[in-house]
């Protein structure tokens, strides 16, 4: 299998699931111009840093310390007591298969290019999937309105070679003697790097991804056994003629009814009763359209959702390079915007 370059455009969710299994663990890597579009970012950062410019948590601290001013070594020491802080998760960890996939999307988020961390950071990110070191993440933590503050704290714990890892063999190990067998280097990381990995959605999202998949596979199989019913209950198709679908066009239970059309056409088992004295078949077979539509509709929403934000740039502050931006001519090398563009309501709402 191809190795899967991210550039924080294009991620699909099947792509997800290729790198999160654990059998397949299709590698991952930063393309060449996310690299660019990174590190153009992160010069916005150095600037800023380099020239002591006010700017929320590149020189100042985070949340109620945000009028407090950040400098020199303070920095590091920053990053550091941040990521420890809110490594604070609790109950079981959450599945290898999840925490790959949260690793995964955290990294195409960073290479969208507006998160201003170095290209390491990435690049240690897809090295620790390639190499098969996975952080410890508790599953419960998550703040949601300030995203999963807690469950990345714990993948930024294990980058800078603290907390525990799972190993290949799926034993919990030190996160620095994880790192180590895998020959990868623990980061130190510098300005603003800290609430680049911990500002984000990655963990519900994540968790959302997987679901969703399998979710797809069983409305498939949902329909097969549909299908089967229908013909060990003598039941007909009359029910799934496309005219009365069109009459109400929902596209998942359009796509249903076809499905049913097209596994009992020649049944030999619809022939043998079409002439009998029934009128109408229950509501479990003759609704199957109906019912299995809605959640495919549902599905088709979440998809949706679940696809925009695997490539979105969910952190704050948020980066502009001058290179970044063609809507209006300036002398400035640089933008910063604080939003709030980690709040998790859009992955909460559709999650199955």
């Amino acid at each position: 299998m191809n190795a899967l370059h991210i550039n924080g455009n294009d991620l699909t969710l099947e792509a997800v699931r290729e790198v999160a299994n654990i059998e397949t663990r299709r590698a991952a890597l930063l393309s060449p111009d996310a690299r660019q579009a990174v590190n153009q970012a992160r010069a916005v950062v150095d600037e800023i840093v380099a020239s002591n410019k006010l700017a929320y948590a590149i020189t100042t601290g985070v949340g109620k310390l945000s009028d407090v001013r950040i400098a020199g070594d303070q920095i590091r020491e920053l990053q550091v007591n941040l990521v420890r802080s809110h490594a604070v998760g609790v109950g079981e960890p959450l599945a290898v298969e999840e925490t790959r996939a949260m690793m995964l999307l955290r990294a195409n988020s960073l290479a969208k290019g507006h998160s201003g961390v170095r290209a390491i950071v990435i690049d240690t990110l897809c090295e620790m999937l390639n190499r098969g070191v996975t952080p410890f993440v508790p599953s419960q933590g998550s703040v949601g309105a300030s995203g999963d503050l807690a469950p990345l704290a714990h993948l930024a714990l294990a980058l800078i070679g603290e907390g525990e890892c799972f190993d290949e063999k799926g034993l919990r190990v030190p996160s620095a003697e994880a790192l180590k067998r895998a020959q990868i280097k623990p980061l130190v990381l510098e300005s603003k790097e800290t609430i680049s990995l911990i500002n984000g959605t990655q963990a519900m999202l994540a968790v959302g991804t997987l679901a969703l998949l399998a979710a797809e596979t069983l409305v498939e199989t949902a329909d097969v056994l549909g299908g089967l019913c229908c013909d060990a209950l003598k039941g007909t198709d009359a029910a799934f003629d496309e005219r009365i679908h069109k009459a109400r066009p929902h596209a998942g239970q359009t796509k249903t009814a076809a499905n049913l059309r097209r596994m009992l056409e020649g049944s030999q088992i619809r022939e043998s009763h079409r002439d009998c004295g029934r009128v109408q078949d229950a509501y479990s077979l003759r609704c199957i359209p109906q019912v299995h539509g809605a959640v495919r509709d549902t599905l088709a929403h979440c998809r949706g959702v679940f696809e925009t934000e695997a490539n979105s740039a969910v952190d704050n502050p948020w980066c502009s390079s001058r290179m970044q931006r063609t809507q209006r001519a300036t002398s400035s090398p640089a933008e910063i915007f604080m939003a709030n563009r980690w709040h998790l309501l859009w992955i909460f709402l559709p999650s199955p």
